[in-house]
């Protein structure tokens, strides 16, 4: 059987800038995804684009683009990233402009995949009475629509698909969903149909277990974590995907990390709700279907996977402003380290409230103590060295949120002793970014594909 393999060299926006490259160069590829969204970067991209129309976009894919131009032209690599943002029109062009510094503007296509962001007809939509309700919460998005900064639908592998079929060799999408990167050349290179469910879910599964990158080959992971082999020279996923929807993960020979059943089910069960109903764009996956086999070294082959139609409607990705925040830290030392830091929180919320700051939200961690889980820690030990007491505040009010720092700082020298670590001069007010998730009938939007030589 025709076998495709199909790497993932980013999980975020931040993640290792050598990944795609050492991917490129380690061994065979047929494509190579890289993923830079999350529904926090949209805002951000969002923002970026309102300060300057010719950004909104994942710049170091660019920077990746220029440094493995040779490698994706001359061994025939196929790129598909969401690194288009807000912006794909945008970061199409910077791409194309990287290609021809490189000499490679008349040897490849780079297909563009919009239609996504939706912003400019959320008051369109609001108008013909479609609530864009939160599924959190009930609420319409009519109660913070003046507070919305980006509106996105997560489209799926089709459109991906239909640009390599135009014969792309990169695709730029803006929001899709995580494992269309993945599943899209599946789509293209299988010839499988939009109603084929049980594929569909076998590459939507596959394109899951390696959107995190590292996180399937050994990275963030908890079993044996202490015995993986060079986590300094970690490889990164690939799937070696074949016509029935079966495939195997693996990684190229000589890198660091581990494929391993246990490894790839912590992967599995990130962020997925009901295992039974895993619903994006292209159709509904069953991960209790799953059937994992240990294969070899590095290598874990998954079968059996079933699924079922998909909905009717989009997800949606809006985010909005929703208020302000800051975080000051303080470090206290032995003796009594927790002791002080406990006095100086209470002498903080004291003051606060004399001051009478209108803060919608107080919140206080004791770094070292029980900062990651809460009360269940129990009281330390008398002896302990030193704690970091880490405070925050959010308000509707910025000047509320400025005063609460200043009255940070003055605690180093009129509060309990030995403090020091003191970050609270240097902290700043950031805008509080809220997320909110709702639907939109596929029948209202429709992904557009354009495909162009550089």
């Amino acid at each position: 059987m025709k076998t495709v393999r199909i790497a993932n060299g980013s999980a975020f926006w931040g993640d290792s800038q050598e990944a795609p490259l050492e991917l490129l160069r380690g061994g065979p590829l047929d494509y190579l995804t890289l993923d830079y969204l999350a529904e926090i970067t949209m805002s951000i991209l969002q923002k970026l684009r309102a300060r300057d129309p010719r950004a909104g976009y994942a710049h170091d894919f660019v920077g990746v683009v220029k440094r493995g131009a040779r490698e994706m032209i001359e061994r025939g690599v196929k790129v598909v990233t969401n690194a288009g943002g807000i912006n794909p029109i945008a970061c199409r062009d910077a791409v194309a402009s990287a290609l021809q510094a490189a000499g490679y503007a008349d040897r490849i296509k780079i297909g563009v995949v919009t239609g996504d962001d939706i912003m400019p007809r959320l008051d369109e939509f609001l108008d013909r009475g479609l609530d864009l309700t939160n599924l959190d919460t009930g609420e319409p998005l009519s109660t913070v629509r003046s507070q919305v900064q980006s509106a996105n639908v997560y489209f799926g592998a089709f459109p991906i698909a239909e640009a390599l079929c135009q014969g792309a060799g990169i695709v730029i999408t803006g929001r899709c969903n995580d494992a269309a990167l993945a599943l899209g050349p599946m789509v293209r290179e299988f010839g499988w149909k939009a109603d084929d469910w049980d594929r569909i879910s076998a590459g939507t599964i596959a394109g899951h277990v390696i959107e995190c990158g590292a996180q399937c080959t050994g990275g963030n992971c908890q079993v044996d974590w202490e015995t993986m082999p060079d986590y300094a020279g970690i490889g990164y996923p690939i799937i070696e995907a074949e016509p029935d929807g079966t495939f195997v993960i693996t990684k190229h020979r000589g890198t660091g990390g581990r494929v391993t059943v246990a490894g790839v089910t912590e992967q599995l069960l990130y962020e997925i709700g009901d295992p039974r109903s895993y619903i994006t764009a292209d159709g509904t996956a069953d991960f209790t279907t799953i059937k994992l086999e240990q294969q070899g070294l590095d290598r874990v082959r998954f079968s059996g996977i079933r699924g079922r139609p998909a909905t009717e409607s989009y997800k949606v990705s809006i985010s909005y402003s929703a208020g302000f925040k800051a975080v000051g830290t303080l470090v206290y030392s032995w003796p009594d380290a927790y002791k002080k830091a406990r006095a100086a929180d209470q002498i903080l919320h004291e003051r606060f409230r004399r001051l009478g700051l209108k803060l919608d939200a107080v919140h206080s961690e004791f770094v070292g103590v029980n900062a990651c889980h809460g009360e269940m820690s129990g009281e330390p030990a008398n002896d302990i060295a030193e704690v970091v007491l880490r405070i925050g505040a959010r308000s509707r009010d910025k000047a509320a949120v400025e005063r609460f720092l200043k009255e940070i700082v003055p605690i180093a020298l009129n509060g309990p002793p030995s403090v020091t670590g003191l970050n609270a001069g240097r902290s700043k007010v950031d805008e509080i970014i809220a997320y909110w998730p709702a639907l939109i009938p596929k029948t209202l939007v429709a992904p557009q594909v354009e495909v162009l030589s550089a």
